[in-house]
């Protein structure tokens, strides 16, 4: 016996999305074979009267059920309470969550709001719209619960559920290049992030933009352009299904902080990936990652890094630069600078005190040092040879192949 409780409220619950495109495939016979004109007698709008075999094109098929959802996008619903009796229906209270595996959401009424009983006449209907920001993949469950007293003064309650999976649209993989040396051959803070991106649709997607957000402490510069502003990608942003692109983003400390290596030693978070698409027909995604983390870099106790030094310099000429030591160590360093001269037939050779010391250096503290060489050989020369020893742990510190700078004859007049 069928104990189902009968109520005079009526629940629909359609998915708000646009048509997609559907191809029907051309399906054809010779007239020997033994279907003959069944297959082609019959009625298909993407056929021409007279040209079976001439098909018109994709046309727009509206949405038989929920159909795909992707994080990123927005889920648009419409539901509508329908008093299908010949009585009123009265104090009538929609109630929509979404659950997902680690939270539920009430979408109506809204956040805050207090939604008011209606009285349903015979025939009368209350819709509803909502919308919600997909930011989790797997199952959803969308629960509608409705709440109305009879004309008999009985309350009622039912509840529906409806249940979608969210698919992932985009696959991203993150890759870190911590930069040893800058363009002039510095020892450099940079951090380069190579991000491919992966459209694992079954459709084809158009990319609006990909942009990094930087942590605070870090100020990030868009790779992905050519000369004049535009991108390297072309003026198509268009992604086919499993095609893949790859971004590349640099990102430099803070002025503020290039001095502090400490604080900079421990720094992880780099930032947020911001991806925004639209579909085929104009549905827009948006995903942005958590945040990227990187393996920090060792320092090491002591750094030595080049502010100042010429590019270009003279054969046979005395040229100077400037380096800054800095103490990246948790004690005092007791420093001195020896300057040991290249073997061979070296290109440049050291000019000044070898030896001399540089004082006491506290945990965290720069010192700039000037340094002289003269360049002794044409081309493009290595500066080698810098020794820094510790006089509290008798420890050195080499640094060779710290820069290059390029020697050129100077021509007469």
């Amino acid at each position: 016996m069928d104990t189902k409780e009968e109520h005079i409220i009526a629940l629909k619950v359609m998915r708000l999305t646009r048509p997609t495109l559907y191809s029907n495939p051309v399906v054809s016979c010779d007239p020997r074979d033994l279907p003959g004109a069944t297959l082609t007698s019959a009625p298909d709008v993407t056929r021409l009267p007279d040209l079976p075999d001439l098909q018109l094109g994709e046309m727009l098929l509206l949405p038989q059920s929920f159909g795909s959802i992707y994080l990123g996008e927005t889920f648009s619903c419409y539901l509508s309470v329908h008093n299908h009796s010949s009585e009123p229906a009265s104090d009538v209270t929609v109630r929509a969550e979404l659950q997902t595996g680690s939270q539920r959401l009430t979408l109506t009424p809204g956040p805050g709001g207090v939604e008011r009983p209606v009285t349903l006449p015979p025939a009368a209907s209350r819709d509803h719209v909502i919308h919600h920001e997909v930011k989790d993949t797997g199952a959803h469950i969308l629960v509608c619960a409705i709440n109305y007293i009879s004309e008999a003064g009985v309350s009622k309650f039912f509840r529906k559920f409806f249940k979608f999976e969210v698919l992932k649209p985009l696959d991203v993989k993150t890759k870190f290049y911590n930069a040893e040396y800058d363009e002039y051959a510095a020892l450099s803070d940079e951090v380069y992030l190579e991000a491919q991106i992966q459209n694992v649709t079954p459709a084809a997607m158009c990319m609006e933009g990909v942009s990094l957000e930087p942590s605070p402490l870090f100020d990030a510069t868009d790779l992905n352009g050519v000369s004049g502003g535009e991108s390297s990608f072309g003026a198509s942003g268009w992604l086919g299904p499993q095609d893949s692109r790859q971004y590349l983003f640099c990102l430099a400390p803070r002025p503020e902080l290039r001095a502090a290596s400490k604080q900079l030693k421990g720094v992880t978070n780099i930032g947020k990936l911001d991806i925004t698409w639209r579909t085929n027909l104009g549905e827009r995604g948006r995903l942005q990652t958590s945040q990227l983390q990187r393996m920090t870099p060792g320092y090491g106790d002591l750094r030595l890094t080049i502010e100042d030094m010429p590019s270009v310099v003279e054969l046979e000429e005395t040229f100077h630069f400037t380096c800054r030591v800095q103490n990246a160590s948790d004690r005092s360093l007791a420093l001195s600078l020896r300057l040991e001269p290249p073997a061979g037939e070296p290109g440049l050779v050291w000019r000044g005190v070898s030896g001399r010391q540089l004082g006491q250096l506290a945990p965290g503290a720069t010192a700039p040092v000037t340094l002289q060489m003269v360049a002794r050989r044409l081309g493009l020369q290595t500066i080698s040879g810098v020794r820094l020893l510790d006089a509290g742990l008798n420890r050195p510190y080499d640094y060779d192949n710290l820069a290059q700078v390029f020697v050129r004859r100077l021509c007469p007049v």
